[in-house]
């Protein structure tokens, strides 16, 4: 009788040291979850601007550096590229939903054939 109240016992330490570790183990994990998804963290997009239109400026002083600044600082960013023609492809036949047969096949022909945007 004794011993199986020890080994009850011996069972509910081990459960509130698992509960410990656990617990410990959540809180690292949220901390880690803080730093990687705060935004001061994470480099952005104007960052990046920022650091190679100062990279471009490099050699300019004075007005010079700030009207370089000022419209590098204001382009927008480059053009995405061109569709490929698998991308093409998948739009074309996602558009083409529903078509059959010659209906099908004059619309894929003149949608394949435009400019690639």
């Amino acid at each position: 009788m004794q011993q199986a109240a020890s080994s009850q016992n011996n069972a509910v330490t081990l459960t509130v040291e698992t509960e410990k570790i656990m617990k410990k183990l959540t809180g690292l994990a949220l901390l880690a979850c803080c730093f990687v998804f705060n935004p001061a963290f994470a480099a952005n997009a104007q960052q990046s601007k920022m650091a190679a239109c100062n990279k471009d400026a490099t050699g300019k002083a004075g007005d010079d550096r700030k009207a370089f600044m000022k419209d590098c600082l204001s382009k927008k960013p480059a053009a995405a590229a061109p569709m490929t023609q698998q991308e093409k492809m998948k739009s074309c036949n996602v558009d083409a939903t529903g078509k059959k047969g010659d209906d099908r096949k004059a619309f894929m022909k003149e949608c394949l054939s435009k400019p690639k945007a």
